[in-house]
């Protein structure tokens, strides 16, 4: 019998997720089959490339993050029931028969799935994150034995306002009003009028989640939901492993082109706070507020639908710091396949960028590009640059702002678990070490996504110091070229200025 009040919520439960497949639904899964007693996690599912859904659940199940609950829980594999459906289509695209089954057995929905892609076409987007959100609640509102719908939003979805409460904001332009206007479009006619129809927001994003935050808000009728917003996540803190990553998004992608050697300049105020928080400590948080929205619609408490800020909670740093202590670590533990020495600075003035990415990104690049084309083959530095930049001008609206965000909803959470809870689910952002999480960060970057064991740090150590000698050979080069440059100049005018003499 549990005797937590968390345990014992999820004790013979059953559960339906979305997004099951990705970076957050893998860790969430994760840690309902290795933590709690659920009965049964139903997962929304999609063939994919030739793949059914069971081949895809079980692949699922072949990552790292999956060790220790093999280990744990060996049997754990009878508790979970793949639904063959798609968010992005009418229904989520489940079966009438799978529906209906749905229908008898879920307590508990985790809505997780979304585009994660900020330049994703307005249209798919909206089907995605506007509609997917639109018909979970549908399926909602049908459930015999709903205890609990929990949608993942993301704290930026009302990034055009500078301080963000744990609150509904009114959006310009109503949601059913947006899904009218791109039903008369193309996907190419949405990308032509995007930026009318977003205005203030910087992306299809973050634009789509305030559209489905407002259609939960006009939707409800007074089911027990609620909205987690968690800011930028990234790599675990502990659970079930150290660093675990598996995604590319947002800082990670950065981090990787700058170990790399191929990032040298990107745009960022090192003033601003980079708001970023840990995959686990992000899904322990939202397990518990799924409790907690049940205790509330229970208590009847609540007049709104409670909305969970998972931010940093003051315990973060700047953008600088971020950059100076994954630049220490990365000089520390250094990337097997660098391609050059890893150093990369940080410019906020836009031309002063422009110029630098010239210089430091784009002319090594059609030169690199050119002479290994004459010799061997083209490197295709041009390609990877163009896609660096890409990732750095969807991210640069993040690191160049900071916003003031409320967790009170979080605080009161943490307040109202005991000790035991708190240390099954631990989510005090206040208490988490970021010098040791950031180092193992950048350690988890090189293991699990680029695949580098540790057997390879001293050979990546020595590439890194042959980088070192020839970059200051080039530098050497440079300079001595810029001041034989400067002295020729220097002479030719001079020699310009001597006084003509009259020899007659």
């Amino acid at each position: 019998m549990a005797t937590s009040q968390i345990l014992g919520f999820y004790e013979e439960t059953n559960v339906f997720i979305t997004g099951g497949t990705g970076f957050l639904g893998k860790l969430l899964i994760e840690k309902l089959l290795r933590s709690t007693s659920v009965s049964t996690l139903y997962l929304l599912v999609r063939p994919k490339k030739g793949k059914d859904v069971d081949t895809r659940i079980k692949n699922i199940f072949e990552d790292v993050i999956f060790e220790k609950l093999h280990q744990e829980c060996p049997k754990f594999i009878h508790r979970i029931v793949g639904v063959n459906g798609d968010v992005s289509l009418p229904d989520l695209g489940i079966s009438k028969t799978d529906r209906q089954m749905l229908v008898e057995k879920i307590d508990i929905i985790f809505h997780v799935a979304a585009t994660m892609r900020f330049d994703e076409n307005l249209k798919h987007a909206y089907c995605v994150n506007v509609k997917g959100a639109q018909d979970i609640i549908k399926l909602g509102k049908d459930l015999k034995h709903l205890k609990s719908l929990m949608h993942v939003s993301t704290a930026f979805s009302n990034c055009h306002v500078d301080e963000i409460e744990e609150k509904f904001y009114d959006h310009p332009i109503h949601y059913e009003k947006v899904g009218q206007m791109l039903e008369t479009m193309t996907e190419s006619e949405a990308d032509k009028h995007t930026k009318s129809i977003i205005g203030l927001w910087p992306n299809t994003y973050s634009f789509t989640k305030s559209l489905a935050e407002s259609m939960i808000r006009d939707t409800n009728e007074e089911m027990p939901v609620g909205i987690f917003r968690p800011s930028i996540v990234i790599s675990t803190y502990k659970e079930p492993i150290e660093g675990w990553i598996d995604n590319l998004y947002g800082p990670t992608g950065l981090c990787v082109g700058s170990t790399l050697g191929l990032l040298r300049v990107t745009q960022c105020d090192t003033d601003k706070i980079a708001d970023l928080v840990p995959g686990d400590m992000c899904v322990s948080a939202l397990i518990a507020a799924a409790w907690d929205i049940a205790q509330k619609h229970k208590g009847q408490s609540t007049e709104e639908i409670p909305i969970y800020n998972y931010v940093s909670m003051d315990n973060n740093m700047t953008w600088g710091e971020f950059g100076v202590v994954n630049l220490m670590h990365a000089k520390k533990f250094p990337f097997r396949k660098a391609l050059w020495l890893v150093n990369t600075t940080f410019m906020c003035n836009t031309y002063m960028y422009m110029i630098m990415k010239i210089f430091y990104h784009l002319i090594p690049a059609i030169v690199i590009d050119a002479i290994s084309a004459l010799f061997f083959k083209n490197l295709g530095l041009w390609k990877m640059y163009r896609k660096i930049h890409k990732l750095s001008h969807v991210v640069s609206f993040f690191c160049l702002r900071e916003w003031t965000f409320s967790g009170n909803n979080i605080v009161k959470l943490w307040n109202k678990l005991d000790d035991a809870e708190r240390k099954l689910f631990f989510f005090d952002m206040k208490s988490l070490d970021l010098w040791a999480y950031y180092k193992n960060y950048l350690l988890g970057i090189r293991k699990y996504i680029m695949k580098d064991s540790l057997v390879s740090l001293e050979a990546a150590r020595r590439k890194q110091r042959i980088f070192s000698v020839l970059h200051n050979i080039m530098l050497v080069f440079l300079y001595f070229t810029m001041s034989v440059l400067v002295w020729t100049v220097f002479q030719k005018l001079k020699g310009d200025q001597q006084p003509c003499v009259d020899r007659n």
